[in-house]
């Protein structure tokens, strides 16, 4: 598989449009940086002095505007390779860039954990909330390791059932997480208490080997 890493070091030198949204962006006067997000990492863009209408434009840029930047691949001296991101050893000297759509200032920060909002705030700002590195490195592992146990499992000969969620009520000493039932008026579902019947029904009926990554 290639990685954004590799992608880019086949450029080097060569002029590339990369389109993706600010994620930071970082005014030292004369040169500006911005890291550049989209869905493969982050590659870090230079704005010089020399290329004075992308200079410019550089500096009305605000995080999560979501740009296309023409710019050469420049390999950046070892002493100042960023080892945080993947594309570190590489930058992009911006020659043109052009805004293809604004965005407000976010109720909180996307990139980095420095100013984390409550969760009630995230909760309302899902779409937003999920955006964070952290959010993204969660959910992608987790796919990663629920792959890895369906491909260990199937290879062992074991079949992937679903058992149901939610089931009929029954009166056992714990008490039922209910839910109402909108198509059987005072009828309710409930939380399985008794997962192990499943597994009997399920043994008995012939699959001898199965596995379920509960939800």
């Amino acid at each position: 598989m290639r990685t954004l890493s590799s992608e880019i070091s086949a450029q080097e030198g060569k002029t590339i449009e990369l389109f993706g949204w600010v994620r930071r962006r970082r005014d030292h006067g004369k040169i500006i940086f911005i890291d550049l997000q989209d869905r493969d990492g982050v590659t870090q863009v230079v704005f010089l002095p020399a290329q004075k209408e992308a200079h410019v434009h550089a500096e009305l840029l605000r995080p999560e505007w979501v740009v296309s930047i023409m710019g050469t691949v420049v390999k950046r001296p070892p002493a100042m390779v960023n080892e945080k991101i993947e594309s570190g050893a590489y930058e992009v000297h911006a020659e043109s860039i052009r805004v293809l759509s604004e965005a407000n200032t976010p109720p909180f920060e996307i990139a980095g954990e420095s100013a984390e909002a409550g969760e009630e705030v995230r909760m309302r700002y899902r779409y937003l909330d999920l955006r964070k590195e952290l959010m993204q490195n969660n959910i992608r592992m987790r796919a990663r390791v629920t792959k890895f146990m369906r491909d260990f499992l199937a290879e062992k000969g074991f079949t992937e059932i679903e058992t149901p969620i939610l089931g009929k009520s029954t009166p056992e000493g714990a008490r039922d997480y209910l839910v109402p039932s909108r198509v059987h008026p005072g009828k309710f579902y409930a939380l399985p208490q008794s997962p192990q019947q499943y597994k009997q029904l399920l043994m008995v009926a012939g699959f001898e080997r199965y596995f379920q990554i509960a939800r």
